[in-house]
């Protein structure tokens, strides 16, 4: 029953589908090949000219290396693939419907310009960090109202728990993944709670990244509970560009006045009630204040360019009264829809004036070779 269960799952199918897709396209062109050697002429052709656009036009060049290596080894499948996987996001009507919701989102950013003149009389230093986050990227920076930060996930959980339930308007969640269990499960049940009392409530998670751990009926089973749901990027075995994108964010915002965020993803491996890896170390942070505005309007244009329901944003915006702290909050985010990578940027600048040390705790150390060369010239000066 169990292997029978395997054998019809929707990754399964995914899988056999995809694969099908793969051997259909490579036998039309070997056929082709061998029919038309003119036609492999063409492709070997077009597969140095992509090469050349790869070259001209990386961002990053040594992630993009290995497309080279590929196609240069294997020019007919090499090329077929990247055409498939490689080519622009633009092409479909979801991403440019992002790009055109991110537009539109940059009216409800507003920099207070005397923050940034206190940061000119602070440091010089955050003063050109956040100068770049805020005038060249549209993200405002924020006086510190409140922050909190919660080294594991099982100290921060509690606290976001204790925040949901105050929630009064609405309750906004965006994650990469949710897993049905004791965390998930205590924020559903609060969720219906406060749903039932008329509050806003709007789930949307990464499809990639809870295939595993969610059915791919669950947006609509929550959608029959009464909260609304989106699966973001649906998977499917059509491969192409649009695969690859993925929504990696974890954005928790309760009535415009609270905002949780970090790298804590709502299941229990992440509060390490279930361990697969070992004790895992993540963390959460809780922001109040002004600076909640930003993680507002980041989750609405998300929400929106999928499911056009807000015309005005203004609505979810609240006036904060909270004391103000030492330091400054700048919330910003990026997508592969854009033509700078902005966190990349803001770590090689980081990195690029560092005096004294620099410590780095991931779970992920995949980087590149511009990173690997600012770590390298930062240890050596």
């Amino acid at each position: 029953m169990k292997v029978l269960k395997v054998l019809l799952s929707r990754g399964t199918m995914i899988i056999v589908a995809t694969g099908l897709e793969i051997l259909i396209t490579f036998s039309i062109l070997h056929w082709f090949a061998d029919e038309a050697g003119w036609i492999e002429l063409v492709i070997r052709a077009l597969s140095l000219i992509i090469v050349l656009y790869i070259v001209k036009n990386s961002k990053h060049l040594s992630g993009d290396l290995i497309w080279i290596i590929l196609i240069v080894a294997f020019p007919i499948p090499g090329t077929s693939l990247y055409l498939l996987l490689g080519t622009n996001l633009v092409s479909s009507k979801t991403y440019r419907n992002i790009i055109h919701t991110t537009a539109e989102a940059k009216k409800y950013y507003h920099q207070d310009e005397s923050i940034l003149k206190e940061l000119e009389n602070d440091s010089h230093y955050y003063s050109g960090q956040f100068r770049y986050i805020s005038e060249s990227q549209g993200f405002p920076i924020y006086r510190n109202e409140d922050f909190d930060y919660y080294p594991l996930g099982e100290i921060g959980f509690p606290v976001m728990l204790e925040e949901l339930k105050k929630a009064e308007k609405f309750i906004f969640l965006e994650y990469f993944i949710i897993e049905e269990g004791q965390m998930w499960n205590s924020i559903l049940d609060i969720l219906k709670e406060k749903k039932a009392q008329g509050v806003d409530v709007r789930v949307m998670y990464d499809d990639f990244g809870s295939f595993l751990t969610l059915s791919g009926s669950y947006a609509k089973q929550l959608e029959k509970q009464g909260i609304p749901c989106i699966s973001f990027n649906r998977v499917n075995p059509i491969l192409n560009a649009v695969v690859n994108h993925r929504d990696h964010r974890k954005i928790m915002v309760i009535d415009g006045k609270v905002a949780f965020s970090g790298g804590v993803n709502l299941a229990d491996e992440y509060i390490n009630v279930k361990v697969i890896h070992g004790k895992w170390k993540d963390n959460i942070i809780r922001i109040k204040g002004k600076a909640v505005w930003s993680y507002t309007v980041m989750f609405l244009t998300h929400w929106n360019s999928l499911r056009h329901q807000d015309d005005d944003y203004t609505k979810f915006k609240v006036d904060s009264t909270a004391t103000e702290f030492d330091g400054y909050i700048a919330p910003y985010g990026e997508s592969p829809l854009e033509e700078e990578a902005t966190a990349q940027n803001v770590y090689l600048s980081i990195l690029s004036q560092a005096t004294d040390y620099c410590y780095i705790y991931t779970p992920y150390l995949i980087i590149d070779t511009e990173m690997i060369n600012a770590l390298i010239l930062a240890a050596k000066r």
